[in-house]
């Protein structure tokens, strides 16, 4: 299975960058949509990618640097399905709903099209106030590919959400981990539980913060990949 980044703040050759994250898996499910839809449907372009593919869009959770594609891509094509929390702001809901999107909201672990899953809404904390996130799951004969938009929950709790749903061992985690203002200490830690949970390959990238990359690198050496607007990852 295929794994497009269309989305992140670093990019590479002349890709477009931009705050936010976005990747396609194969050619028509999108995962987030960055903060602006001008750089997104640039990238999708230079991938030679359809925007009419695209028939699923799945929403993270509801900010402005993971939604900020979404309206343009519905106004493109309104008749798209959209993965949504249930305790996403109804300013959002309402919104795809004046689209004439089929407004999907996923409370528990649901399976959304062969070998690809959704996690339903986890509760987070973002500057002291809950948040609802849901990540992407991928299943192949590698193990499972956990894709994450800025991990609020926890990485951990997520990872651990996986892994009480399904069995399979985890191949790749990759996507925003929100370690920005972690210690190195409180990243060495997460790292050491990512090793126990036998994570073969992370990806990191997004608002994980250059040092918690680097930590990440530094740890998972030629099993660190590098996320970046452009790249093509073979799961």
């Amino acid at each position: 299975m295929e794994i497009k980044i269309l989305y992140d703040n670093r990019t590479k050759d002349n890709f477009n960058a931009g705050w936010g994250f976005s990747c396609l898996i194969n050619s028509n499910i999108l995962f987030d949509t960055g903060e602006s839809a001008d750089p997104l449907l640039r990238n999708l372009k230079k991938m030679d990618i359809k925007v009419n593919d695209i028939e699923s869009i799945i929403i993270s959770h509801d900010h402005w640097d993971h939604t900020g594609g979404l309206w343009k891509m519905l106004e493109q094509k309104p008749d798209r399905k959209v993965y949504a929390c249930p305790h996403f702001s109804h300013i959002f809901k309402n919104k795809v709903i004046h689209f004439k999107a089929d407004l999907i909201e996923v409370d528990k672990f649901k399976q959304i099209s062969r070998n690809i899953y959704l996690t339903g809404e986890i509760e987070g904390m973002y500057k002291l106030s809950t948040i609802a996130e849901q990540a992407l799951v991928i299943k192949t004969k590698k193990g499972l590919t956990v894709i994450t938009g800025c991990a609020h929950p926890g990485i951990i709790n997520i990872v651990e959400h996986v892994k009480r749903n399904l069995t399979d061992d985890i191949h790749l985690v990759m996507g925003g981990f929100h370690l920005m203002n972690n210690s190195q200490d409180e990243v060495i830690d997460i790292i050491e539980k990512f090793r126990q949970y036998n994570i073969t390959f992370v990806g990191p990238c997004h608002c994980t913060g250059e040092e918690a990359i680097t930590l990440f690198k530094k740890e998972y050496k030629d099993h660190f990949i590098d996320i970046r607007a452009g790249e093509i990852i073979q799961v």
